[in-house]
């Protein structure tokens, strides 16, 4: 079969299940048809082709996947960066009105427009490493409304930009000031209307929720999660950053496509977790700018088979970080993952935390032409290095 093109004389990190580490092919080539991988193999081997391009020996990865921001939002919340280095704790500021909900505040006076441009600029670095696929949650309207913008707004970003957009509603991501003490009431408004609607406009591709000591309860979590299932919708989660909410095992209990950031994820969680194939999406920006010093149970994970995403929790206030190539140096510095383990966890573990893994993150025939074109001499250049992009070219669905 020919191609429409093929990228040759290659190094491939196909980064593809069964192969070792991650799937290196020297001397290799890509082939591509209508936006679709159609070989994946020695360059000896390829087939015929409409348009080649030498790639003088550069290596292609998999475009990289971003599994966990809050990229659309409105204002920003430096002020919290002062009061954190004069001491002040997340929950200190959470608790004094800062937080989520002053972010929330800003969002629901911008406009979706406003909201889109002030946003492009952050997809815009992404996609400038290499970032073909992104998830972009809501979670700073709360009220249908509010919700209803911000999600159009990262509709619209998949729009005007050449990039795979998932969207998450994130309702239950903090209690509005409309509904101080009754958190319950607002939980039902998030199951009972908030989500019907926007599932109903199709907005939506996941549903997730923030389970902590200053966010929801598992109780409340959970009925988040069983209206998510009656709309068919998949779940993720935020859970175990502050604390021990064992909300982990409720996720995995309804398989959640992952859950994310767990530095206080117990062995049970672990367990429950490997048990129903939950990606654990760890977030090192965040746990960097809020200078935790609980570490999340890597070698647990590693040990029960969990697979590990990276992300960049890109929001205004705990991880105002844009970068994916730094995510993964401060996931390798901080957490002690290896280069392999990075690598994967921006392609083949990111797509599986979306529910893509069938349709990208790794290099193999049948999937989006999805792919990153880097000026390296090795893939660790991609993990071990700061302040450094060498990115050559970024191809999205074959363009």
């Amino acid at each position: 079969m020919q191609c429409d093109r093929l990228w040759t004389n290659a190094r491939l990190a196909t980064m593809q299940d069964g192969l070792s580490g991650i799937g290196i092919i020297e001397r290799g080539a890509v082939g591509m048809a209508a936006g679709t991988i159609t070989y994946v193999g020695p360059m000896a081997d390829a087939p015929a082709a409409t348009e080649v391009i030498d790639c003088a020996e550069r290596w292609i990865t998999p475009g990289l996947i971003d599994p966990h921001t809050h990229l659309v939002f409105a204002g920003d919340r430096i002020g919290e960066f002062e009061l954190r280095q004069k001491g002040a704790s997340y929950e200190e500021i959470a608790r004094a009105g800062g937080g989520i909900v002053s972010t929330v505040h800003a969002t629901r006076n911008a406009s979706e427009a406003e909201l889109v441009a002030s946003a492009l600029p952050r997809l815009d670095a992404l996609i400038a490493e290499g970032v073909t696929t992104i998830e972009i949650k809501s979670g700073y309207g709360l009220s249908l409304g509010d919700e209803s913008k911000m999600l159009r707004a990262a509709r619209i970003l998949g729009e005007v930009r050449p990039v795979t957009v998932r969207t998450t509603f994130l309702g239950a991501h903090a209690l509005p000031g409309e509904y101080a003490g009754e958190a319950d009431k607002y939980i039902a408004l998030v199951c009972d209307a908030m989500l019907p609607a926007i599932a109903a406009a199709g907005l939506v591709d996941a549903v997730d929720a923030f389970c902590e000591n200053i966010g929801f309860s598992p109780a409340q979590t959970e009925r988040v999660f069983e209206a998510a299932t009656r709309h068919g919708l998949p779940v993720k989660l935020h859970a175990e950053q502050l604390s021990n909410q064992h909300g982990a095992a409720l996720a995995a209990r309804y398989g959640a496509l992952s859950a994310d950031h767990l530095e206080y994820l117990d062995d049970a969680g672990i367990a429950a977790m490997a048990e129903s194939g939950t990606v654990a999406t760890l977030l090192p920006g965040a746990f960097y700018f809020l200078r935790e010093t609980r570490l999340p149970p890597v070698a647990a994970l590693r040990a029960a088979g969990v697979p590990i995403a990276l992300a960049t929790d890109c929001n205004p206030g705990t991880s105002p970080l844009t970068s994916i190539l730094l995510t993964m140096n401060m996931a390798a510095v901080q957490f002690g993952l290896t280069v392999d383990e990075c690598l994967l966890g921006v392609t083949r573990h990111a797509a599986a935390a979306l529910g893509l893994g069938t349709d990208t993150g790794t290099l193999a025939v049948g999937k989006h032409c999805d792919l990153a074109i880097w000026d390296i001499e090795r893939p660790a250049d991609l993990v071990g290095r700061i302040g450094f992009n060498p990115l050559h070219q970024r191809i999205w669905m074959g363009q």
